[in-house]
């Protein structure tokens, strides 16, 4: 089975008709569309375009197709919220507290509308990837002039997260909604710098070099490593975010190359995949996919083929028969005590996640 193949189909058949991406079609909490998630795989759909046209339900530029359908689904998710949305940005003008009714969610339902109250939906890291992996398919796709809907929604979001950038909020994973999160601020990073190469006549770059110079002063470990979220001493593995492709940091800035070597000292499991940080228990702290697929991205930004190889090998072979890959795998595991009582919750793992295949299109793109 040939894996790009096969992870471009999951793909393009988990795409609802609404534009958006199911998380995963086999776990119900991940039937939902996120921000986040659906931002990396539009980007690996639209790097995939450059390839070559893949035929999909008698469409000829189908990646391209899948791309801009999810961006018109997140233009029209955001458009919807627009009221609410100038009200946050007045409310922190003004010093007001944040009112979470009149923010945006993490995750939507496939229609647009929200889930369940119970999630935790406030997560700033989303829109911010979802403007970079815009402005990345308007590039890809050569698309002139950009629809006055879609530079509403983008003017929109952006503003939305210049004003709030600050703001605590829970992090990639759903977790620590009081704390400041370092990839949440390179996502917004990345948003706001990618949205003045869009429209110059948004400038952002006042609020780009405060969320610098706040990271740089209260961002790092004692060991000078980023932290995973302010006043932590300890590293995620989301964090090779920052670098790539967010590029608050460059990938060999020193900063960078220290973290990212932490992250191989405490959360690379021998010849197996990549833990999110030392205390997670979500599915006993498997070892995880995408994020294995994401370092080996990292690496290949810097030249280290070799260990992007060996990371892209490894992440290959958990593949089942299918050819469907998962979140992560429950070996190793750093809280295995946790493993039974999450599957008894929420089922197995979530497999086929379009996460991590569109992190095996971008890995293979980017090669």
């Amino acid at each position: 089975m040939n894996l790009l193949d096969h992870s471009r189909r999951v793909i393009m058949e988990n795409q609802l008709s609404s534009g958006a991406y199911l998380a995963c079609p086999t776990m119900p909490d991940y039937q939902f569309s996120w921000f986040r998630d659906g931002a990396y795989i539009a980007y690996a759909m639209a790097l995939d375009s450059r390839a070559g046209d893949a035929p999909h339900q008698g469409i000829m530029d189908a990646q391209l197709n899948s791309a801009q359908r999810f961006h018109d689904w997140c233009v029209s998710v955001i458009l919807k919220r627009e009221d609410a949305i100038e009200r946050t940005i007045i409310r922190a003008a003004q010093g007001g507290p944040v009112v979470l009714a009149d923010t945006l969610n993490a995750r939507y339902t496939p229609d647009g509308s929200t889930g369940p109250d119970s999630w935790p939906e406030f997560q700033l890291d989303g829109p911010g990837t979802w403007l970079w992996s815009l402005v990345e398919f308007v590039k890809i796709a050569r698309l002139t002039p950009l629809p006055s809907e879609w530079a509403r929604a983008v003017s929109l979001a952006a503003r939305y997260l210049a004003a709030l950038w600050q703001t605590p909020c829970y992090d990639y994973w759903e977790e620590h909604g009081n704390a400041v999160h370092i990839s949440t601020l390179s996502a917004i990073f990345a948003g706001l710098t990618a949205v003045q190469t869009l429209m110059p006549a948004l400038d952002f770059s006042a609020t780009c070099d405060e969320i610098c110079k706040f990271v740089l002063e209260q961002g790092l470990t004692p060991g000078g490593e980023l932290a995973k979220s302010i006043g932590m001493d300890m590293v995620d593995a989301n964090l090779i975010s920052v670098a790539t492709p967010h590029r608050l940091f460059a990938p060999d800035d020193p900063v960078m190359q220290r973290t990212i070597a932490r992250i191989e000292r405490e959360l690379h499991a021998p010849d197996s995949g990549i833990h999110r940080y030392v205390n997670d228990v979500y599915y006993g702290g498997g070892a995880w996919v995408l994020l294995a697929l994401w370092l080996a991205w990292y690496y290949q930004e810097i030249g280290e083929t070799a260990r992007a190889t060996s990371l892209i090998t490894w992440a290959e072979a958990q593949a089942d028969n299918a050819g469907h890959l998962p979140e992560q795998i429950p070996l190793p595991m750093l809280a295995p005590y946790h493993y039974q009582p999450w599957v008894q919750q929420r089922g197995p793992i979530a497999r086929p996640l379009l996460w991590s295949h569109a992190k095996y299109i971008i890995v293979k793109r980017s090669q």
